[in-house]
């Protein structure tokens, strides 16, 4: 899967979710040309587990790593008021370690984008220079630029392919805020929904937007490319 991503010239980044998922990502970045990752603990992973801002800041000086994420608030599989509460804390404590690092923020947000917004506005307005990315973006187009206005870009997966809700998102979105992934193996797009997702899917995802947008394929995958370099450093041989 990775040698036919990679040969049909589609770079990917390797997600970590929890420290030892966070370590592998950076073992799989170390042995590939065209791959990269980012390091964090995902809203969802184990509540009862603290974050320790020392050991995640070692792996993120790390070779190759280039986001601080996933990192966030999911309410919709975390519905208990208390385990919010951890949530919370814990992305709190995130963004304190952000504050100490350049890196770009990966963050997941689902039923929660009040909150989440809330916390990122507050410490920006604090002084704290955050950027990064709302990843697999599902929320309103009121949201949307509310999170435009903080500096943010938003990121759209398979999900456009088969949900027509966020169509209007992507349209009024600027391309020069779009970033594109696949979340795979989840969030197949069509015409593979269904099956296990791959990064090379993201031509589809490419697709979608430049139809929604009225522009061409080409269009949509060079500045998105663009975006993304600009974003996370990249900087391709």
């Amino acid at each position: 899967m990775i040698k036919r991503t990679l040969k049909e010239g589609v770079f990917m980044i390797c997600v970590g979710t929890d420290f030892e998922a966070s370590k592998k990502a950076i073992k799989l970045a170390g042995e590939y040309d065209g791959i990269w990752a980012t390091v964090g603990l995902h809203p969802n992973d184990n509540l009862k587990e603290k974050f320790n801002p020392e050991i995640y800041e070692n792996l993120l000086n790390q070779e190759k790593v280039i986001g601080f994420g996933e990192i966030g608030l999911d309410y919709y599989r975390t519905e208990k008021s208390e385990d919010q509460k951890i949530q919370k804390q814990r992305f709190q404590e995130q963004l304190e370690l952000a504050r100490k690092i350049s890196k770009p923020l990966v963050i997941h947000c689902r039923d929660a984008h009040k909150d989440l917004i809330e916390n990122l506005k507050l410490k920006i307005e604090n002084s704290t220079p955050l950027r990064g990315v709302i990843h697999s973006f599902t929320g309103t187009l009121e949201e949307a630029k509310k999170y435009l206005e903080l500096g943010f870009y938003l990121s759209f997966n398979g999900i456009i392919t088969f949900a027509n809700q966020y169509d209007e998102v992507v349209k009024v979105v600027p391309l020069e805020k779009i970033l594109l992934e696949t979340d795979a193996p989840y969030l197949t797009p069509i015409p593979f929904r269904g099956q296990r997702n791959e990064p090379l899917y993201v031509k589809y995802v490419a697709q979608k937007i430049a139809e929604l947008k009225g522009i061409s394929y080409d269009e949509v995958a060079e500045k998105t490319f663009a975006n993304t370099q600009k974003l996370f450093g990249i900087r391709i041989k």
